[in-house]
């Protein structure tokens, strides 16, 4: 497989993101393990986060649902939107540095994840409720409008808030997720033919099928994804095109865990509150939002291409699964967007290289709405 065609693969992953879809076939399906989250968390994981200076959470209610948010600093308020499997807890760097630099740093746990309630309804996590969450966020805190920072599906989340709530938005900051065009076809069924039905996305639109997966493997899971790739993007774009590692085989990413891979981005304490949190509430919630990757891109049908807004894009050199090569798509479509590329980077950009990300973070900020 050509590099270009590399580049168009995981071009159709950010358009899913972006602008997503309903479960093919699964829509209706709960999981099991809906509905609030419980305190089943043993105590001291939360406790060293804390003890760390992850702030305590509150909790507001938004859009339908209890959500716990992190917040910490004053100043012009910057919202935090995680991507899949993480949590509000992902941006504990930012939070931190942000605060600190004379911000009001905000990070959520997202629908369907951590101590944020989990809906039943497959239908209820597509991204108009996404948006929608993090607008009511907005209104329970009084804040007229703020500047969102989205990584992964985090980053489908704020550049679509953009579209959908464009008078909430003081400005877009994209890490490793691009804005695209949209999808000429279903974003699954075309993903499907270029990976094949063990492609993660792919294997999580079967009602229960990966959330069972991921449940019952829940450590092997977080040490097989919370890690630096032993690839760089160049020798990636190498491997034979019917490559499981290629292809993001979810049964093999499962099946190696800890075995393979690059060094983890984070330590084992923090690991645990990642697989402590998910062992408590499983990944029916956030797989929903992949079920919702076609009814987006049918709801957003006519939305324009052009995003008129004030944004950065900060893309990771080694990152693989969305890389920076397609920022030129993005600068196209969103005028006066500034443009990063942190190198010796893999996807996990805000755990991974937290230094460099925070510089570019409070200088962008600074420069558009200063200092408290």
């Amino acid at each position: 497989m050509k590099t270009t065609e590399l580049v168009t693969t995981n071009m159709t992953r950010r358009k899913f993101l972006a602008y997503g879809a309903a479960a093919a076939g699964a829509a209706g399906f709960s999981g099991g393990w809906g509905g609030r989250a419980s305190a089943a968390v043993k105590p001291e994981v939360y406790a060293k986060a804390e003890a760390a200076g992850f702030p305590k959470p509150k909790f507001v209610q938004t859009n339908g649902i209890r959500m716990a948010v992190y917040e910490q600093g004053e100043g012009f308020p910057i919202v935090f939107s995680h991507g899949f499997p993480e949590l509000g807890y992902s941006w504990r760097h930012q939070i931190a540095a942000l605060s600190k630099a004379g911000f009001r740093a905000i990070a959520p746990d997202q629908r369907g994840y951590g101590r944020t309630e989990r809906p039943e309804k497959v239908e209820d996590y597509d991204i108009h409720h996404l948006t929608g969450d993090l607008v009511g966020l907005l209104d329970a805190l009084k804040i007229e409008k703020a500047v969102f920072c989205g990584h992964d599906w985090g980053g489908a989340v704020v550049w679509q808030i953009a579209h959908l709530h464009p008078d909430r938005v003081a400005g877009v900051i994209a890490v490793n997720t691009p804005y695209m065009p949209r999808a000429p076809m279903n974003p699954v069924e075309m993903l499907t033919k270029m990976r094949g039905e063990n492609n993660y996305i792919v294997y999580f639109q079967q009602p229960g099928v990966a959330d069972t997966l991921l449940h019952e493997n829940v450590d092997k899971a977080f040490r097989a994804f919370l890690r630096k790739s032993d690839l760089t993007a160049e020798q990636f774009a190498k491997l034979p095109a019917d490559s499981p590692v290629r292809n993001f085989d979810i049964k093999m990413m499962i099946e190696a865990g800890g075995a393979a891979g690059g060094k983890y981005v984070c330590s084992e304490d923090e690991l645990a509150y990642y697989t402590e949190t998910f062992r408590d509430t499983g990944f029916t919630g956030g797989i929903n939002w992949y079920r919702n990757i076609e009814r987006n891109w049918k709801t957003t049908e006519g939305q324009p291409q052009k995003l008129e807004v004030p944004a950065m894009y900060v893309g990771a050199q080694d990152d693989v699964i969305l890389p920076p090569s397609m920022q030129e798509a993005t600068a196209a479509l969103v005028p006066g967007l500034e443009m990063h590329t942190i190198m010796k980077c893999g996807h996990w950009t805000q755990q991974e290289r937290a230094e460099e990300l925070n510089t570019l973070l409070i200088g962008w900020m600074a420069k558009r709405f200063g200092r408290a």
